[in-house]
């Protein structure tokens, strides 16, 4: 009888250490499962901030203008329009490396200086995307407050815009000849996409002249004209990409001068 009862509270023992050992194996088993779900989700939120980081940046480095050169334009008749009070700078520049071909429309640039009165800041604004020729008459344009068309067909508002150019300062055909039928002065169809590696021109309107009224008949207000040992500061920004920021230094306001 005592062996027979010895013999049941050794098995009474194994029994309670099997089922104990059974519990910790299940709750080791949920512990890793709950540390394998926190360890996937925080991988996943990384791998989505990575690729998120990953693209900003891209757009970032990639979608902006780099600037080449600028000089003091034109300070007579800038768009060629007949009246005179509308001096322009002129800027060479290109896409940064990187970049996906866009269009003229998605790049718009700001000048901003201090006004005449030496009270506040004061500022011009346009696009890389305009009027093909600079001159009052294209397109729609003819009267004192009617709108001008752009190369691409739609309607300058603002009739601050000077069109991109080659860098050699032809206009920027789709067929390179200037024999394709379209929008423009003799049948020239213009080609709003800037292209990656591509190096062009523009002028910047730093001021209207009586002629540069807006969609409602309105004097396009602003005035950044080139002046002596003035500062002023150029913003161009892309649509959905990146900013470019340089300082205009004009240590002389003669045409040609550089002043970056």
């Amino acid at each position: 009888m005592k062996n027979r009862r010895n013999m049941n509270e050794i098995s009474n023992d194994c029994g309670s250490i099997g089922i104990g050992a059974m519990i910790v194996f299940i709750a080791l088993i949920l512990v890793a499962a709950v540390a394998s779900a926190v360890i996937i989700q925080t991988g996943e939120k990384l791998q989505q901030n990575a690729q998120q980081t990953g693209s900003d940046t891209q757009e970032e480095i990639g979608g902006k203008i780099n600037i080449i050169t600028m000089w003091v334009g034109e300070q007579t008749d800038c768009d060629n329009d007949g009246a005179n009070g509308d001096p322009c700078i002129t800027l060479v520049y290109e896409l940064a490396a990187g970049s996906e071909p866009m269009l003229e429309e998605q790049v718009v640039w700001t000048i901003a200086c201090e006004d005449n009165a030496r009270t506040g800041l004061d500022t011009v604004y346009g696009a890389f995307d305009g009027d093909i020729t600079g001159g009052f008459a294209q397109g729609g344009g003819g009267a004192a407050g009617a709108p001008t068309t752009d190369g691409d067909g739609t309607v300058d508002t603002t009739r601050m815009h000077l069109d991109t150019r080659n860098v050699d300062g032809t206009i920027k055909n789709i067929d390179n000849n200037g024999v394709t039928a379209g929008l423009g002065v003799g049948g020239q169809s213009d080609d709003d996409i800037l292209m990656p590696g591509q190096v062009y021109m523009i002028d910047l309107k730093t001021s209207a002249d009586a002629n540069d009224l807006n969609f409602a008949g309105n004097a396009v207000n602003g005035e950044c004209d080139p002046v002596l040992n003035e500062q002023h500061t150029l913003t161009i920004l892309v649509e959905g990409g990146g900013s470019t920021y340089e300082l205009l230094s004009y240590t002389s306001v003669t045409e040609g001068q550089s002043i970056v």
